[in-house]
């Protein structure tokens, strides 16, 4: 009997690699294939001209993200059916890294899990303003507004505080249920690591000026000097800002001898440092949950009620398992959840986490 076929859609190299987790323990039963997130609606024209334009060139949907997820599924040898229009296949399910940019006649023809990503963008006066006017949430040019479109059957989410925060930014609670995030949900691991540097201040960017957000660099890194106050400074710059001028901005307002890195695993640096600074990044979570003081521009305590739970690593198996169980379900997302025994979601992965986690 032919396998189930299932569409995942990614992003960023954090999104793709959590896609990639759960569609490995789902292809006993579904034939996975991926697409870099992409639009299908009435404004496809305008949207394949801001592509071929390069105005979409710093999101994930085009540009130098896209090809390292191109590169990430070439390497790993899956089928990258882009769009959906490569292999001319009928979906059984599709899995999303977001709802701000959507296939609509695909997501409305197909049973959809949404599954978190990690941190999302704060809600700011631009971002109310165009949930109020019931505008497009892509507008809102970052993952502030994942959710509005409350147009997935399930979401998955990291944790009981971003269950209620993804209500508040649209979606039905009846779809809502919290399985952890892969990649986020067991951070103790990274203690073990072979990163050779220790005892220093760390400071982990944002691609804010990338994504079209103002933000004074030479303030910030004068403010991140000032916490350091003389101990080691190491920079983590994100992969999607413009590199030559970031590097330059910190040798000029950081002090001599300041380690600047634009590559390796940034959860590794972050366990081996001993203060963590950040502006809006998710990787503010491995410096709470290993118990480092943090700096961040979102509020450190709202942060703590969010951060995502720690289940020993089967956030993935979690995730799939309900996958699996709403592809063979006759109904709708909030009614499949309704009937999914807590006791039995409870029993997919192994360890079972303890009461503490959750």
């Amino acid at each position: 009997m032919s396998r189930k076929k299932v569409l995942f859609l990614i992003g960023s190299p954090n999104q793709t690699t959590q896609m990639h987790q759960i569609a490995q323990l789902l292809d006993d039963e579904f034939e996975p294939y991926f697409s870099q997130i992409y639009y299908d609606g009435h404004l496809r024209p305008f949207y394949k001209f801001l592509c071929w334009s390069g105005g979409l060139n710093p999101t994930v949907v085009t540009g130098p993200i896209k090809a390292k997820a191109d590169k990430y599924l070439a390497a790993h040898g899956l089928k990258n059916d882009f769009e959906a229009r490569h292999f001319g296949n009928t979906y059984d399910l599709v899995v999303c890294c977001s709802d701000i940019i959507a296939p609509w006649p695909l997501v409305r023809a197909t049973k959809t899990v949404f599954v978190q990503e990690g941190m999302t963008d704060p809600l700011n006066w631009w971002s109310r303003l165009i949930r109020k006017l019931h505008w497009a949430p892509s507008l809102a040019i970052g993952t502030a507004l994942n959710g509005l479109a409350n147009c997935c059957d399930i979401y998955c989410v990291a944790s009981e505080g971003y269950k209620e925060h993804f209500n508040h930014v649209g979606v039905d609670r009846e779809k809502l249920i919290v399985t952890g995030i892969p990649n986020f949900d067991n951070i103790e691991q990274v203690r073990h690591n072979d990163f050779p540097h220790h005892g220093y201040v760390l400071v982990a960017t944002s691609d804010l000026r990338e994504t079209y957000t103002p933000e004074n660099r030479p303030k910030f890194i004068r403010e991140c000097v000032r916490i350091a106050n003389g101990r080691p400074l190491a920079f983590k710059l994100h992969p999607n800002e413009t590199l030559p001028r970031a590097v330059d901005e910190i040798k000029e307002h950081a002090p001599p001898g300041t380690m600047i890195f634009t590559e390796g695993n940034t959860d590794d640096m972050i366990a081996n440092c001993v203060e963590l600074i950040t502006q809006y990044s998710t990787v503010v979570y491995v410096g709470l949950a290993l118990g480092k003081p943090v700096h961040s521009y979102f509020d450190v305590d709202d942060l703590r009620r969010k951060l995502p739970w720690q289940n020993g690593g089967t956030s993935a198996r979690r995730i799939a398992a309900i996958c699996r169980g709403f592809s063979r379900f006759d109904g709708s997302g909030p009614a499949f959840l309704k009937q999914y025994d807590a006791e039995a979601f409870a029993t997919v992965a192994e360890p079972e986490a303890s009461p503490e986690q959750r």
